[in-house]
């Protein structure tokens, strides 16, 4: 998580990420007889390859404001809803934008996360999974780039987008998967640290140093190998990998048009970079848009903050589909809990996560599905409750995995999903 001064001043919000410390399909049907790269089949591999985008509204978004608008209700607040792309389903006035991709968009308005806390609501939004002694779940960018990254991918399966710091390698969100399917985190949407040889390394000398290095690791493997030299190896040919890809990270090399498109503030930069990334290869990317936790002045905070969502959120729909990438990209817009219905005497909105509601796009996804419903204020689900395992498994599914079988961490069977729950069959095409 990010250093953030919420209102709610817990100390969920002042943990930062470690230093870094430096990934599908198969590469054989992208390559012609002679062995080079056949662009075509390369280009189609690209299309084809499954890839999940995670756009997490930090803090909790308020359901109201955005795809469950309760208008004329003691709860509703002053924003009126509106029509959308697809008849009958009608999103609050602040998305115009989304309300316009709709038919794209599946809703899941029936949500309860059973948490009103922001460290374990993040988690459980993540892994799909409560929180059990004994066991620590990996996050789904952990579980997306061990069963559909590609070996042959130079980049990293995992990425974080964040606002400001929280750069770096975290192994904590792959647990027993291992450190090579843990997250890369990019702060501000930088590269990573030392992306760039040094001006005054000639590319020779870079070849040798490196050469030298790889000497005293086999050396030092042979007597001393553990689990923590294998963590430091893979996190270090990670590293390896990203800096001959370094241009992915640069936004400068898209057209002034297309910048335009998405916004010129962090989000919309951000939003841009998660596209190139994906387009890359990359097999999961979570973008992180900040301050929702509105328990001061919630309406003034959400015409704010959902003015920058929307934008980039749109032009990013319709940028995956112009090149042939919706249909194999999952993209979901979550948050760590909603917001009550009940409005605070402050004018702002507190924490809920028993009623609330997550929106889904892209590969696997029926657009235009509305799933469940929620009473006429707001305050109860009345139809069709999902909790966080229903969606784990709806996410993997909608990328073609099996979201039934098991891990295997020391020879143990863990579900790759919650078993007590399945995939909401309802928003799977």
């Amino acid at each position: 998580m990010l250093p953030c001064n919420y209102a709610c001043n817990t100390a969920d919000h002042a943990t930062t990420r470690r230093a870094f410390l430096g990934a599908g399909l198969g590469a054989t049907a992208a390559l012609g007889a002679d062995g080079f790269a056949n662009p075509v089949h390369a280009a189609e591999l690209k299309k084809a390859q499954k890839r999940v985008l995670v756009i997490f509204l930090e803090g909790g978004v308020s359901q109201l404001e955005t795809w469950d608008p309760k208008p004329n209700t003691d709860t509703g607040g002053p924003f009126k809803s509106i029509a959308t792309s697809v008849p009958g389903t009608r999103v609050c006035e602040l998305l115009p934008l989304a309300a316009k991709q709709m038919h794209r968009i599946a809703l899941v308005r029936s949500l309860n996360s059973q948490t009103d806390d922001h460290g374990v609501g993040h988690n459980v939004m993540l892994t799909g999974r409560k929180m059990e002694p004994g066991i620590v779940y990996p996050h789904l960018g952990a579980v997306a780039a061990r069963l559909l990254n590609s070996n042959a991918n130079a980049l990293p399966g995992h990425i974080r987008i964040v606002p400001k710091g929280g750069s770096g390698f975290n192994g904590a969100d792959a647990t027993f998967l291992g450190p090579k399917f843990a997250s890369v985190g990019l702060g501000d949407g930088k590269p990573p640290a030392d992306l760039f040889r040094p001006a005054n390394l000639t590319p020779t000398e870079d070849e040798q140093r490196d050469a030298f290095r790889k000497r005293l690791d086999e050396r030092f493997a042979k007597s001393r190998k553990s689990a923590a030299t294998d963590a430091y190896t893979e996190s270090f040919t990670q590293a390896e990998r990203v800096v001959k890809q370094a241009e992915v990270f640069d936004i400068s090399k898209e057209p002034e048009k297309v910048a335009d498109k998405y916004g010129r503030h962090d989000f919309g930069r951000h939003m841009l970079l998660a596209r190139r990334l994906l387009e890359a290869g990359v097999t999961y990317v979570k973008v992180s848009h900040s301050n929702y936790d509105t328990h001061h002045e919630n309406f003034d905070f959400h015409i704010e903050q959902l003015a920058e969502f929307d934008k980039p959120f749109s032009a990013l729909l319709d940028d995956l589909a112009d090149r042939g990438m919706l249909d194999s990209t999952l993209v979901v817009v979550m948050s760590e809990m909603g917001r009550t219905p009940k409005i605070n005497d402050r004018y702002g909105r507190d924490h809920w996560g028993r009623a609330w509601s997550v929106a889904l796009a892209g590969a696997g996804i029926k657009g235009g599905a509305v799933v469940g419903k929620t009473n006429a204020t707001g305050t109860a689900v009345t139809g069709r409750e999902v909790w966080t395992g229903h969606l784990f498994h709806t996410y993997l599914q909608a990328v073609g995995l099996d979201s039934t079988k098991n891990f295997y961490p020391n020879e143990r069977p863990v579900p790759i999903a919650d078993p007590k729950t399945a995939a909401i069959s309802e928003v799977l095409a």
